[in-house]
């Protein structure tokens, strides 16, 4: 009898797919967003609708810069995977939903581990009413965020930058 794959990775399986999707030459990452067992939405970072991505134009002015992770999002031509998704969603479908997210390496395509939402899309995420993060690390490891936490625990009081 074979195994069936647990749901939460179900899910994280498919953010991986639309991570693919992505424009972004640094980092790809996609979204899914659940509620009551039902896919809602999904979104990966790339530009908005019919501008170039950074992939048609070959280069990223972040990277040009060396801007480190997490600092001078203005100057990224991407929305990023978690905006994309809540963006195609209605506010009644977001409240106490899941996001289930993904982020692949721009050049190898590897998963990268360790990584959650800047502190704009932290802010969408309280905003939207999104009750949990799942965030992949590997094949079958991840971890969960209940958004709340990030209401108590404002980053931004204290200045910390990065994810």
């Amino acid at each position: 009898m074979d195994k069936r794959r647990d749901k939460i990775n179900y899910y994280l399986d498919i953010a991986e797919v639309v991570a693919k999707r992505a424009t972004c030459l640094r980092k790809k990452y996609g979204s899914v967003i659940v509620k009551n067992d039902e896919v809602i939405s999904t979104g990966y970072n790339g530009a908005p609708r019919g501008r170039k991505n950074c992939s048609d134009i070959g280069t990223c002015l972040r990277e040009k810069l060396g801007i480190p992770r997490g600092e001078r999002y203005e100057l990224c031509r991407a929305v990023h995977s978690e905006a994309n998704a809540i963006i195609s969603a209605s506010r009644e479908q977001l409240i106490g939903s899941s996001v289930y997210m993904v982020c692949l390496d721009g050049e190898s395509d590897k998963l990268v581990a360790g990584t959650c939402s800047c502190s704009m899309c932290k802010r969408l995420l309280i905003n939207a009413g999104i009750e949990k993060l799942y965030v992949r690390d590997n094949e079958n490891d991840y971890r969960v965020i209940n958004i709340s936490d990030w209401v108590e625990n404002d980053e931004s009081l204290d200045g910390t930058l990065g994810y």
